[in-house]
């Protein structure tokens, strides 16, 4: 019977000492984190007859404020070689197809079309397109954004469906 004391001795030994002795509770700094860049704050106006990213005087990175942002820069004047081919054109608002996340749903990437709506009258050039397209597109969940112009005593049309790299 001795053998099995020492042995069941032996056994609860094993379970109860693992030879690192306790120690307190002790702070090693800050928990690790990462920092995000801020969201831009640009638009796209025209230099040269090309796209110029240029900053925006917004009070926030939502796509509503650059668009806001954009549209009332094309109804000044513009210096340093800028300007716009959106002059004439009103920004009326957004809209985001993408639905909301639901409980239980597996969180995957999301992309959406992002339907802009604006008032004008004359030729929305090819441009003046892409000054509203990436202006959007530099928010990456927008794969899409479409165009609807707002008439008054009229339908409203489309102006497509487009992405900044097909319109550059």
């Amino acid at each position: 019977m001795t053998a099995v004391r020492i042995l069941a001795f032996a056994l609860l030994l094993a379970l109860t000492a693992c030879g690192i002795s306790p120690t307190d509770v002790q702070d090693r700094g800050n928990a690790p984190t990462i920092k995000i860049p801020p969201p831009s704050k640009t638009i796209f106006l025209i230099r040269n007859g090309k796209l110029a990213l240029e900053a925006a005087d917004v009070e926030n990175d939502t796509v509503a404020s650059l668009l806001g942002a954009l549209f009332a820069a094309s109804s000044q004047p513009l210096d340093g070689g800028r300007d716009t081919a959106l002059r004439g054109f009103t920004y009326l608002g957004i809209k985001d197809s993408l639905n909301p996340v639901q409980r239980d749903e597996v969180q995957l990437p999301r992309t959406s079309t992002l339907t802009v709506y604006i008032r004008g009258d004359g030729t929305l050039t090819r441009l003046g397109m892409a000054q509203i397209v990436c202006t959007a597109q530099q928010d990456a969940a927008y794969e899409m954004v479409k165009i609807v112009r707002e008439n008054v005593n009229r339908p409203s049309r489309s102006e497509g469906q487009h992405t900044c790299g097909e319109l550059k």
